[in-house]
């Protein structure tokens, strides 16, 4: 699975019904206003990338629509996904940011997440990075071994957030006792939490932590980060900070930590919902690729403290119908035993 989800080669997507006639018209989108949908409230990285989204790719769209944000938080970005999936307009004026876990979510949630994510259409991500477990140090915790001395809280958004998923599935395999509290607003609101000394620790990519990063500074850090999950090391990580991956030993576990690691390498992007002609699919992500390809858009990501590592929208969707195809019905029935206790 590993070499399948990192070998990114362009695919061809089956054509969708138009919904609207003269799509690649370059007078289309004259006048119009196209909605981006963010699936959590403002502040966190979701939100941030919007932003720089909105700003920058309707230099590449023809008639350069207005573009605004819509946010729509709710079950740890289900709503959002969902409504997406079923209800949101197929005319190109609506497009979201798809969560990191759309896939990990439709195989261990699928009646909190009732949508087949290879219909979506995906135009490109900016992104890829590892979930991380970050702990406050005046907790004690110096290793994750320590997290399995006492019960430690961990905040979460929802079931379906990596900040539940990741302490979950650390527990089931390595035998640690978080307990997540869920019901915060976004992983901004998450992280905040454990600033307040409501949590713990919590467990996001790592580009959400960046945000934060003066945590991370000094001889004596206010967190640090004790484990991450991924495909590979972030580069970005100082240390030596573990990968799940390395420190489960079956290799039923290994097969688990693999289905899990691959939300991060969806990263941060757009997608349109299933539906949408595929003449506007095709102008939209020409107009992405030319965004990430466009020296303003990454120095915008640099001072907002975010990293560009750029996907096409026929690569991103490759990632999700491999990963949903090869998917094995019994290492997706282990994982949610492990996460959800099913």
């Amino acid at each position: 699975m590993k070499t399948r989800i990192l070998a990114f080669c362009a695919v061809a997507i089956a054509a969708m019904a138009p919904v609207a006639a003269g799509a690649m018209d370059a007078d289309y989108f004259k006048g119009k206003t196209i909605r981006i949908v963010i699936p959590y409230d403002p502040g966190g990285t979701y939100d941030l990338y919007g932003q720089t989204f909105a700003h920058f790719i309707n230099k590449y769209i023809p008639a350069k629509p207005t573009i605004i944000l819509q946010y729509m938080p709710g079950a740890g970005g289900a709503k959002a996904m969902n409504w997406a999936y079923s209800i949101m307009p197929r005319d190109g004026l609506y497009m979201f940011t798809p969560l990191d876990n759309t896939v990990v979510n439709q195989l261990l949630q699928p009646k909190q997440s009732p949508y087949d994510a290879r219909k979506f259409n995906y135009l490109g991500a900016s992104n890829q990075t590892n979930i991380v477990m970050v702990v406050r140090t005046d907790t004690g915790i110096k290793t994750w071994q320590d997290l399995k001395k006492k019960e430690y809280i961990a905040s979460a958004t929802g079931t379906v957030d990596t900040g539940y998923i990741g302490p979950k599935l650390v527990n089931g395999l390595l035998g640690t006792k978080m307990k997540v509290v869920t019901g915060y607003k976004g992983s901004n609101a998450a992280m905040m939490a454990i600033e307040q000394r409501e949590a713990d620790l919590a467990t996001y990519n790592w580009l959400a932590w960046v945000s934060r990063e003066q945590w991370f500074q000094g001889d004596k850090p206010y967190a640090k980060a004790i484990m991450q999950i991924g495909t590979f090391k972030d580069p970005d990580l100082k240390g030596d900070v573990p990968m799940l991956s390395d420190l489960v030993k079956s290799a039923d576990d290994k097969k688990v930590v693999a289905l899990i690691a691959s939300l991060g390498v969806l990263g941060r992007g757009l997608a349109y919902p299933p539906g949408v002609s595929a003449d506007l699919i095709a102008t939209m992500r020409k107009a992405y690729d030319q965004m990430n390809a466009d020296k303003e858009f990454a120095a915008d990501l640099t001072k907002r403290k975010l990293r560009l590592i750029p996907s096409s929208g026929a690569q991103v969707q490759k990632i999700v119908n491999e990963t949903l195809n090869d998917a094995s019905p019994a290492i997706v029935a282990r994982a949610t035993k492990i996460i959800y206790g099913k």
